[in-house]
């Protein structure tokens, strides 16, 4: 098919900040843009050109944004395989519904790592507290336990620390098909961001690194403090992971950096990314851009990033006064203020993101935690690798 020029239409299943961040992006280059999601006051509805009311599990809701569309896509990859397949017999859908299958079960994922020679942490698949029994003597405490479907952020799994707390984790992913992982002591973890088109041309960005709390991405720097060559592999093997899926869009692979130069898939995702934002506003062409570019069959853009940044999240514990006063990121230059229009905050929930661009990634993540220091009331954790995390979400 050949490209969809300016003047189509965007459907976006799911309304959240990724798919805002691809609107503001897609409207930017004269695209129409509309969104499925179930309220109005989601943030991509509110800078959408439609909205269409319904579930990301709403199958008619999802045909009638296809029949608003010329492509469609996704800002989360929990939209079921099963409707994604239905709408590809009305427009083209990128990624695909094949994608999606391999993405959504853990168990799936890994096999599919595997068949493609990425590197990854030992696994097993469980489906019983008693096949569970038996994996812990294969993978040794301590093991982590994440749930095949729906976990994210930490969210279903569990770290078993000994032989009391087989049970317990059982109980704690719910009593679900499951895998078990080895506990993994990294380094770092890092992420290979790529952008794929429907002519198989890539893009890759600087390798990001990231720092996590509770499971959960707080900072991002780019590019990584890694060696050229850990750049080189963490780049092929996500080029490999797109390549077999036939992916059509922004890919994010993320890592655990062990000892300098071992890497081990974590995940993937067949979209634009937390530790991505960097990009929007630190290079040429944001992921956003580039997710835009590559599903309508455009040529991908330049990823050049020109100056080192750090990304910094903003969640709702620093609403817990009200509104923050946003006038001590304003006044400092360097860096960019992002909020997604969220109408309620949340201890935990994403409500935007500060970009700070530096001379020197490690300026830049200094300014940016001294501006969360400000607001926070809490301690805020030093910008170091932890010396032993489990593997996480």
């Amino acid at each position: 098919m050949s490209a969809l020029l300016p003047g189509s239409t965007l459907g976006v299943i799911g309304g959240g900040q990724l798919a805002r961040m691809m609107a503001f992006e897609a409207r930017r280059m004269g695209y129409r843009v509309a969104v499925l999601a179930p309220d109005s006051a989601e943030p991509a509805v509110q800078v959408a050109d439609e909205w269409i009311a319904g579930s990301l599990h709403d199958l008619e809701a999802a045909k009638r944004l296809a029949a608003s569309a010329d492509v469609v896509t996704l800002d989360t990859e929990h939209v079921p395989a099963s409707l994604l397949a239905t709408l590809e017999d009305l427009v083209p859908v990128r990624p695909s519904a094949s994608v999606l299958e391999i993405v959504q079960d853990r168990c799936a994922q890994r096999r599919f790592l595997d068949s493609v020679g990425a590197p990854q942490p030992r696994c097993l698949s469980i489906d019983s507290l008693e096949e569970l029994g038996w994996a812990v003597s294969s993978t040794g405490f301590p093991a982590v336990l994440k749930t095949r479907r729906s976990g994210y952020d930490g969210k279903g799994q569990s770290v078993i620390r000994g032989e009391d707390g087989i049970a317990r984790a059982w109980e704690a992913v719910g009593r679900q098909p499951a895998m078990l992982e080895e506990f993994v002591e990294f380094e770092s973890e890092v992420s290979a961001l790529l952008a794929r088109n429907t002519q198989g041309e890539i893009r890759f960005y600087p390798i990001a690194a990231n720092l996590h709390r509770e499971h959960v991405l707080r900072t991002t720097v780019a590019p990584a403090p890694i060696a050229p060559s850990v750049a080189v592999d963490a780049n092929e093997i996500a080029a490999r992971i797109a390549n077999a899926l036939d992916l059509v869009g922004m890919l994010a692979v993320e890592m655990f950096l062990v000892r300098g130069t071992t890497l081990l898939v974590n995940e993937i995702a067949p979209r634009p990314h937390n530790s991505g934002h960097f990009t929007f506003g630190g290079c040429v062409t944001s992921q956003f851009e580039q997710h835009v570019r590559a599903v309508f069959g455009l040529p991908l853009g330049d990823p050049t990033q020109p100056l080192p940044a750090a990304m910094v999240n903003l969640f709702g514990d620093l609403w817990h006064d009200g509104e923050p006063d946003w006038s001590r990121v304003l006044a400092v230059p360097e860096a960019r203020l992002h909020l997604y229009g969220k109408r309620e905050a949340r201890p935990g929930r994403k409500m935007g993101h500060i970009l700070i661009l530096s001379e020197h990634a490690q300026d830049a993540l200094e300014t940016g935690e001294a501006l969360l220091e400000q607001f926070a009331d809490e301690e805020v954790v030093e910008p170091q690798a932890p010396k032993e995390a489990a593997s996480p979400r």
